[in-house]
């Protein structure tokens, strides 16, 4: 049998709103120094207030959590999360950027925002992930990552607290993998230096 292909990873990125902090928790502490992957984070959060992400998630994780700022640079073992009110858009020249740009899907940040300027900057080098949520941001993203060659992951309908994001992202892209939240986290512990040992595993079946 031949051995798991390396897929190259230019980033990962992962997208949910109601009921994805909790996953996220799981999720964010499989990176590693080692992952040596940059991960760029959107979660729906109040724009009228400032976000605490950073200190919900940065004590849990092993690798720097820092919400995204205009114009930083993308490095790799690095977590990023969309400031609140701001889309978070990956730029040519491996860094960052903040729009003010319209709402998409009543939400600044937006998930679809993110993974498509990922899609036009890395191509098929890209991880996507779409987690609980209550609306459809996301699914016209994952989509278009799907097109361009990259990777399409979305947590199980049945184990997200709000299905109607993940099954709006599977009805969008419907050759993604379907996993539930530990096996999400057991794959990404696999990354090792920007890369992703591609295995074929069977994945669940969307109910």
């Amino acid at each position: 049998m031949n051995p798991p292909a390396q897929r190259p990873l230019g980033a990962v990125m992962l997208g949910g709103s109601a009921g994805s902090v909790d996953v996220l928790l799981s999720l964010l502490p499989a990176f590693d120094a080692a992952s040596s992957v940059p991960v760029l984070v959107v979660v729906h959060v109040p724009r009228a207030r400032p976000s605490r992400l950073v200190e919900v998630f940065g004590p849990k994780c092993r690798v720097p959590v820092v919400e995204a700022e205009d114009k930083q640079p993308l490095l790799p073992g690095v977590i990023y999360l969309a400031p609140p009110d701001y889309h978070l858009l990956v730029d040519k020249g491996a860094q960052l950027a903040l729009a003010a740009d319209e709402l998409v899907h009543h939400s600044r940040p937006s998930i679809d925002v993110l993974f498509e300027s990922a899609a036009d900057v890395f191509g098929s080098a890209v991880l996507a992930i779409v987690l609980s949520g209550a609306n459809a941001d996301g699914a016209a993203g994952l989509a278009t990552i799907a097109r361009a060659g990259g990777l399409t992951w979305v947590q199980a309908p049945a184990d997200a607290a709000a299905p109607a994001m993940p099954e709006a992202a599977l009805a969008a892209a419907p050759d993604s993998t379907v996993l539930g939240v530990a096996e999400i986290a057991e794959e990404l512990r696999t990354i090792r230096a920007g890369l992703y040992r591609q295995r074929p595993f069977a994945p669940r079946v969307s109910p």
